[in-house]
């Protein structure tokens, strides 16, 4: 680690890259793209925010799997805990502030996030996807046992959230939840942007490449991935607020084991270890599975089946990836 950091310093300043211009550029697409989204689709901006949501779950799956290297398949308890939290803020406690929901939904994910992290993080391997699997079936559980609070088997219905600033209502076309749920997203993906090029993402990715290595240099292996546990907990969180105040329902399939798996399909589509590729592979799989399944409703699983074999096989580090090895290659070339 202290030669890949003396490398890079000693690197010139030109060859460096410019991390604030990529970056702006970066935002800049996400938002052209939900530009786009808003104008070509009014009538479905529905899907768009769930998109928003789910794309919020994927990037804090990133976070543990693409840049710690931690295996699960129950990273949805942590969305849905985010859910849950605001919902049961929302219609037992009176607290419907849209901003203060999704800091409620944040502060359920984290914790959701330090006890899975803790359960989790004690096996390697195929312990740990064995393990979160488990996770993830607690979890539902405790939530349809808890009806009182969260309306079991029915959902938790009556989510009345307030107008944004008290100025911007949640209508029936989801046009304020839209809009709410594109700037969670870039606000989160600029933090996480930070967070990635820290020197904690560093000793994450560090760990992710050697754990014995880092331990030996007397960084705390166990304590690092909790925290990345409990950060992306709080990314899932606010992911699962959003789905409650964009719905005004929570359901148990916010904590099915399908929700987890599919999570993770979007972000080996796009692409791990990259918050790009995360958005990118939530966004092809989410709207090529609408797409295909109204088109094709009895057959569009084969479909959508047939396209995650090609992107496997032609494409192993994902479409953002493989795009940017691409763009690589012809560059060294040129």
């Amino acid at each position: 680690m202290a030669a890949i950091e003396n490398t890079a310093t000693a690197r010139p300043a030109a060859e460096r890259p410019n991390w604030l211009l990529r970056d702006l550029a970066g935002l800049a697409i996400i938002l052209i793209v939900a530009a786009i989204g808003y104008f070509l689709f009014p009538n479905n901006l529905a899907l768009l925010t769930r998109i928003l949501g789910i794309a919020l779950l994927v990037l804090s799956l990133d976070l543990v799997t693409g840049y710690c290297g931690v295996a699960t398949l129950g990273h949805a308890a942590l969305f849905g805990a985010g859910a849950y939290a605001s919902g049961i803020a929302a219609v037992h406690f009176g607290i419907t502030d849209p901003i203060a929901m999704v800091g409620v939904g944040a502060i359920g994910g984290a914790i959701a996030g330090l006890v899975s992290g803790a359960i989790i993080l004690r096996g390697h391997g195929l312990a740990q996807l064995v393990l979160s699997i488990a996770v993830i079936h607690l979890f539902h559980e405790a939530a349809n046992k808890a009806s009182s609070y969260t309306g079991g088997s029915d959902g938790l219905a009556g989510i009345a959230p307030d107008p944004v600033f008290g100025l911007f209502g949640f209508d029936l076309w989801g046009r304020t939840a839209y809009g709410f749920g594109v700037a969670l997203l870039v606000i989160v993906f600029i933090l996480l942007r930070f967070l990635v090029r820290s020197p904690f993402g560093m000793l994450c990715r560090g760990i992710k490449e050697d754990p014995i290595r880092v331990s030996a240099m007397g960084a705390s292996v166990q304590g690092t991935l909790i925290k990345m546990y409990v950060i992306s907990g709080a990314v899932a969180g606010v992911g699962g607020a959003l789905n409650a105040i964009s719905t005004q329902v929570v359901g148990l399939d916010s904590l099915s084991f399908t929700t987890s798996a599919e999570a993770l399909v979007m972000l080996v589509l796009g692409g791990t270890g990259s918050l790009y590729g995360a958005l990118i592979g939530t966004v092809t799989f989410m709207w090529f599975e609408d797409f295909v399944s109204a088109a094709n409703p009895f057959h569009w699983l084969t479909i959508v089946g047939a396209l995650l074999i090609a992107v496997v096989l032609f494409a192993p580090k994902g479409l953002y990836g493989t795009a940017a090895q691409l763009l690589d290659r012809f560059r060294g070339r040129s």
